[in-house]
This record gives structure tokens, sequence and C-alpha cells, in this order.
């Protein structure tokens, strides 16, 4: 080689060093302005993952599963504005609690590693879909551990799902791809659908439901208790499971299963005469959202979470009276500008429409599943009733569920179940009531706002099956709170192990519960006395009785920060169960 061929190769090199060095530098740049871009917007590349598919891909081939699943408490959870308030609320109080709650709520967020605190509408849209398909159909470890503990496989909407089955169905439809016009790798032409379907068997018992409806919270406090009450219920030990009563043919009974394809492709149901497992999974647990955000329609996908709740309604923007109206000059409205145009309104409202009809029809499955787990029987008397004499009797309310006990799910603040009973003397008039609301419609116990100002007499008589947290204030005493957290004298931000073992107080210290519900087919006397001056003349009584449901109390509502419009939802959903009259003669 002579120095012609040395001038060139370092020429060469040169050049090549050069071009390095440039790759290097733009290279330098694009991690540079990827991170400035990731800072502003941390989650722009979770954005563009394919690896946690959202619901409304399933829903191409899983339209019964989907629609089921959209209104169901399960897509809720993500949504609920009172969880997201609940959450705050508690973090505020116990910042040490951190991601504990949306582990189950927004499992796929968590797995994203979405900020904790970030706003509903900031977030991925599958997680945004809380207890969504993947959560369940993705995980292949029977982890049989609670609080949240179980992991989500990541992989696009061809990687194979885990269900209860082998997937027999799908063996024909990959077997005539181009007839179904379905592909199962990125590329070409056709639907997507996952390549495979493997048997996962604890997907169908019910440890697997165990993870997130068995919650330990605050030094072993139960917040989900509904496991522990299942494993010691006749319906464990005659083998029924969770999923017979929760996802069968009738709500709230292990009375078998529908049938229904597993899949409707091209027109075509793939096994049409397959055990169907309804994706409601009836429950008490209903919606105070904005009807255009839940249930999850992907038409309303049109509109943003933050454009939704600009829109009204209540007052009907978008039906036919409202718009005629407007038109008639009857009423003046100034819109929002997304909500400027009437096309916009009426194509929004055809959505709220839609889905409060799906709303409506899980209330009554609600009703069912409520109704098929508890009884009232009375009233019985105690001796002959006579005018001028105080009246003692009680109703016998029963728990005939046998897996749970009633109410069950979230103890503590929630959920509410209480009998509400009235007297009606001969002129028509109620002379006496229990289990009566405020005017914010709390029960008239120690939480009731009316109560405590002294506006409204104390329920003495209550009969109420909620169960309650008792903490220990810095005096010693015991006294019911919102949640079980303590109110220290320093003030400290988080959760302290107290000095006394479990073991040596038989409860966890400084936070226990007030347990009231009824263990699974067991009963309660609901006692009445009705004072002599009540019973004042002679003639037809009636005793009217209704047992209550709701999900939240609204001092709890409060005291989390929830809105007006929230509580007004909250009002309305309310359930009265078993409600009769019977007459009796008073002489």
């Amino acid at each position: 080689m002579d120095g012609s061929d040395h001038r060139r190769l370092g020429i060469c090199w040169n050049k090549s060093l050069s071009i390095t060095l440039k790759l290097l530098a733009c290279m330098t740049l694009m991690i540079t302005s990827f991170s400035i871009s990731a800072n502003q917007d941390p989650h722009a590349v979770l954005y563009t993952e394919d690896d946690y598919p959202s619901a409304t891909q399933c829903a191409n081939c899983h339209q019964q599963h989907y629609s089921e699943w959209s209104s169901s408490s399960h897509a809720y959870a993500g949504i609920s504005p009172m969880f997201h308030k609940f959450e705050q609320a508690i973090n505020n109080l116990a910042p040490t609690i951190d991601h504990f709650c949306v582990r189950c709520h927004m499992s796929v967020g968590t797995t994203l590693e979405e900020n904790r605190a970030m706003e509903l509408w900031e977030r991925s849209p599958v997680s945004r879909e809380g207890v969504t398909c993947i959560t369940c159909h993705r995980v292949k470890s029977a982890f049989g551990k609670v609080n949240g503990e179980r992991r989500i496989e990541p992989g696009n909407i061809h990687q194979p799902v885990y269900g209860g089955t082998d997937g027999a169905g799908l063996d024909e439809v990959l077997a005539s791809k181009d007839y179904f016009k379905v592909k199962t790798e990125k590329g070409g032409k056709g639907k997507n659908i996952h390549a495979d379907v493997i048997e996962f068997e604890q997907l169908n018992q019910s440890e697997f439901c165990a993870s997130c409806h068995q919650v330990a919270v605050n030094l072993g406090i139960g917040l989900e208790v509904v496991w522990n009450q299942y494993r010691n219920s006749p319906a464990h030990a005659e083998g029924t499971s969770c999923q017979d009563c929760h996802t069968g043919k009738v709500p709230g009974k292990a009375e078998g299963y529908d049938t229904a394809p597993v899949a409707v492709i091209g027109g075509k149901p793939i096994e049409p005469n397959r055990r169907h497992t309804n994706h409601g999974f009836y429950g008490p647990g209903y919606s105070i959202a904005h009807p255009g955000i839940f249930p999850h329609n992907p038409d309303a996908q049109e509109w943003t979470i933050e454009e939704w709740l600009q829109f009204d309604w209540r007052s009907e923007w978008g039906s036919d009276d409202f718009e005629e109206e407007l038109a008639d000059g009857l009423i003046t409205q100034e819109f929002p500008e997304i909500w400027d145009d009437e096309d916009d309104r009426r194509s929004a409202w055809e959505i709220v429409v839609a889905n409060r009809a799906a709303l409506d029809t899980k209330a009554v499955q609600r009703r069912e599943v409520m109704e098929n787990g508890t009884h009232i029987d009375g009233p019985f008397f105690k001796g002959e009733v006579q005018a001028g004499e105080e009246l003692q009797f009680h109703y016998v309310v029963k728990n005939t569920n046998r897996g749970h006990n009633a109410p069950s799910g979230s103890l503590g603040a929630q959920p509410e179940l209480w009998l509400n009973v009235a007297l009606v003397d001969p002129d028509g008039e109620t002379v006496w009531e229990s289990g009566y609301v405020d005017s914010r419609g709390d029960m008239a116990d120690l939480h009731s706002t009316d109560v405590r100002k002294g506006e409204l007499e104390h329920d003495d008589q209550l009969f109420n099956l909620q169960t309650k947290f008792l903490t220990t204030n810095v005096k010693g005493t015991d006294r019911e709170m919102y949640l079980p957290v303590n109110f220290d004298a320093d003030q400290l931000p988080f959760l302290r192990p107290a000095a006394q073992p479990v073991s040596v107080m038989n409860h966890p210290p400084l936070v226990r519960m007030e347990g009231r519900s009824i263990p699974p087919l067991g009963e309660r006397k609901a006692k009445y006395e009705i004072p002599a001056s009540v019973i004042n003349k002679p003639g037809k009584y009636k005793l009217a009785v209704r047992m209550r449901s709701r999900a939240e109390p609204i001092y709890f509502m409060e005291f989390v920060g929830a809105t007006e419009e929230m509580i007004q939802s909250m009002g309305e959903g309310m359930l009265d169960l078993h409600p009769y009259t019977v007459e009796f003669d008073v002489n």
C-alpha cells in the first residue's frame, strides 16, 4: 500500500468517523427531544403501546360480552368519580397508601406506571376501562394472593389469551382465515384476532376473584372481606363458585348458565351453544358518572371526557323537545363551544339515551341480585294490640344468600342496607317511623348532619346492617369513623403500627370493625316499640316496610368532597327492596 492509498484510507476513515459522529449527535438529539417530550407528556409513548389491548378491540368479535361488561361494576372501576374522590382523600390522610387502591381499580394503568394522581382524561384509554378484558384474560398464573397481587401478561391483540376452555371455536376460525377475513399478525387485510386460547382453569374458580375481593388495609382491617366470608359459607362447602351466582343465568342464584356464541365473526356465530358467562357480573353497585362517559360506548369516544362533562344531559340537550323549544325561543341557552352545533348535541343525546337504557338494565339486575339474596318476614306482634297501649313487634330479616354476608363487599364506609318501617293511622297519617332519612338523605344516626345540629331526632330504633369502622382516639375511647385512619395528636401523615400486637389484643389495635352484616343463611330480628301515645284511637292501622340499599352514605361522600351532582345521582340510584304493607285492627 503506497502513500496515496494511506491518504485515501484516511479520508474514508475521517468521513466514516464524521458520519458516525453526526449519527451519534442526531441520536443524542433524538433522545434529548424524546426525553423533553416525555417530560412534557409522560404517557406519550404509552398511548402508542399495543401490548395492552382495549376492550373495544375485543368487541369486534365478542360483542355480547363487551355489551354486558360495558355497564358492569368492573367496567366502572376506573371511571367511578366516587372511587377517585375516596382514593384521593385517603391518600391525603395517609400518603404511604399510594398506588394501593388503583392496583385493582385500574390495574392496566398501574402496569403502565401511570401516576396515581393523574387526571382520568390524561390516562391511557385502556386504563380508563378499569377491570377490562385483559385484566382477567391475560393472567396465566394462579397467584392465590390478595390485595391486587396479580400480573397482566403484555402482548398485542394477536398474542394468546387465557380462558376457561381450550378455545376449540378459535381453531375453526384459524383453519379458514380467508373465509372469516381475519389475521393473526401485523400487516395485510383482515380483522385482528388472537392466535391462540390457552386454558386457564383458575379463571372458572372462586380463587381467581380473591386477588381483588379480599383486601386488607391499615394493620389488617378488612376493606374487602367477601372471600373470607365465602370460604366459610355453605356455597363453598357445596362447590358453588362465585361465578355460578355472579355470571350465571339468574342474578345471585346458582341456577345454571345461558348458552350463546363465544364470538360472532363475519356474521357467523362461533360455538353457538357454548356455556355463556354473563360479563355484567351481577352485583349491587351502580354508576353515578355522567351517562356520556359511562357505560363505555365506542360512539362516545368522538368527544373527550372533559368535553362530555360540559354536556348538560339533565337539561336534555339534543332531545327533540329541547331543540324545538330552543328553536321556538321558549328557552334560551348559551352553549360551550364544543356543543354549539345542534347536530353534535343530537348525536350526543342519542348516546346518552342508549347509555341510560343500559344502566336501566343494570338496575333490574341489581334489584334481582339483592332480592334473591334477602327476605323479610313479619310483622310479628307481641301480645294483643289495644288503643292507648304500647305496640311491640318485630320483623325477621334473612340472608338467603348461600355465599356471603348481607351486605358484603366493601365494608366500613359502604355499602348501606337498612329497614324503613312506618305506621299509618286510620286517618291515613304517618304517626311513627324508623329508618327515615335527613335532609341530605342520610339515616338519622350519629353521622347525620341534621342529628348533630339538633334539627332531627336520633333514630334510636334504626335497624342498619352497615358495618362501621371504630377508631381509638387520643383519650382512649372508641368512635365510629368514615375511614380506617387514626387521627393522631401529632398529625403524622401515615399509618403507624401500635405497640400491642394483634395476637395479644385479639383485634388490630386502634382500629377495628363493628360488624352488623348477616352471615349466609342467617337471620336477625328487627325489633320495634311504638309508644302508647301514638296508638291513641281504635281502627285499621297499616305497617309499611321496605329494605333500602345504597352504594355510599351521603355523609361519607361529603367527607371526601363529592359534588352535588354525584350526591344527587347516588340518591337516584337507591333501591327499595321487598316493599309491602300489612293492615291490622286496633280495638
